[in-house]
């Protein structure tokens, strides 16, 4: 017998709003009951778009609304950490879009503010709650690879945006190392803790190179070299302005896994498969049943585990350690924010 939903509210109606909207209308967990926009009318069309009941045109008065136990927070990045530390206050759980804060004192800050009024945070990296993540570390800790020793992540997009627009305005916290880059560097440290029998492992050391466009201010396109404790070495690469193969390999003594869709797993199928190939032996594939949505896996794990206040997907100390690495990788390339200034 299916337990009460939980009510939801979102915060912001933009693209990733939408489609997180679509995934809780099929959710047996959660049920959206309002929306917020910085506009009434904005509000009011979502409202109407989604069959949502309580349309609020400011985000303040979502957080008022007592008919919403958990917020989705969706704006762009530089807004994560003010409404998910309002959120916490108004004692409302929070699920917040990547990256959970612009640098690691914002994810500190907003961790603060969680603990302090005993409410759930997780940071919404929805592929770490899919059946084909977990199937990958079951087969991690199994042994199946032998000893892992290599990691090759990549997450690169490429479009003509202009200088004014999200991706590419330092203003609101643009680049391929947060936007993106995010993906990877969580992969990494997530199979290198596998690796070590641990949650997480972070990285010892870490080397980039990349593209800081002149006129953005920003990563255009980068790569990165980091070392986890066990020997592992994992190569990283994140994009703006370059079509990447978008893919992860995790190499092993006794063979390597290739996962082709990492990112989004089985997006438009019921099914996501992962590829193992040992030397003078047909490649392993194995297939892995995903009949919900990515966003619904993630609904369903903000649910299951509420009352424990985190995510063993992605816990608070694992969003502290990958916001502290994605702060040594734009480091490395010298981009700076407003947040990184003491400005917001």
């Amino acid at each position: 017998m299916t337990a009460r939903k939980l009510r939801w509210g979102i915060l912001s109606t933009g693209k990733i709003a939408r489609t997180f909207a679509r995934s809780l209308a099929v959710s047996e967990s959660g049920e959206l009951v309002a929306v917020a926009s910085r506009t009434p009318e904005g509000a009011s069309a979502f409202a109407a778009e989604f069959g949502v009941a309580r349309a609020h045109g400011s985000y303040e008065a979502l957080l008022a609304d007592p008919e919403v136990e958990v917020v989705y927070i969706a704006p762009p990045h530089p807004f994560h950490a003010h409404w998910s530390i309002l959120a916490a206050r108004a004692k409302k759980h929070v699920l917040c879009e990547k990256p959970l804060g612009m640098n690691h004192a914002e994810v500190s800050a907003i961790v603060q503010a969680a603990r302090e009024n005993d409410v759930f945070l997780m940071e919404a990296f929805m592929y770490r709650c899919h059946p084909q993540t977990r199937e990958v570390l079951r087969l991690l800790r199994a042994g199946a690879l032998g000893r892992v020793k290599g990691i090759q992540a990549s997450f690169g997009i490429d479009g003509a945006y202009p200088v004014t627009g999200r991706l590419l305005n330092n203003e609101l916290g643009g680049g391929g190392i947060l936007d993106v880059g995010c993906y990877p560097v969580s992969m990494a440290r997530l199979v290198a803790g596998a690796a070590n029998d641990q949650p997480f492992s972070e990285p010892l050391a870490l080397h980039a190179l990349g593209h800081v466009g002149e006129s953005s201010g920003v990563d255009e396109y980068t790569s990165a070299i980091l070392e986890f404790p066990g020997g592992i070495v994992a190569s990283l690469s994140t994009a703006v302005q370059l079509w990447l193969e978008n893919s992860v390999r995790i190499f092993g003594s006794e063979g390597q896994l290739l996962l082709r869709v990492p990112w989004h797993p089985a997006l438009d199928t019921d099914h996501s498969e992962i590829v193992i190939e040992r030397p003078k032996r047909e490649a392993e594939v194995i297939r892995v049943s995903a009949p919900g949505t990515v966003y619904g896996y993630e609904i369903d794990a903000v649910c299951a585990q509420i009352e424990a206040r985190q995510a063993t997907e992605m816990s608070w100390a694992d969003s502290l350690g990958n916001a502290h690495t994605l702060d040594r990788w734009r480091s490395a390339l010298g981009v700076t924010f407003a947040a990184d200034r003491g400005g917001a």
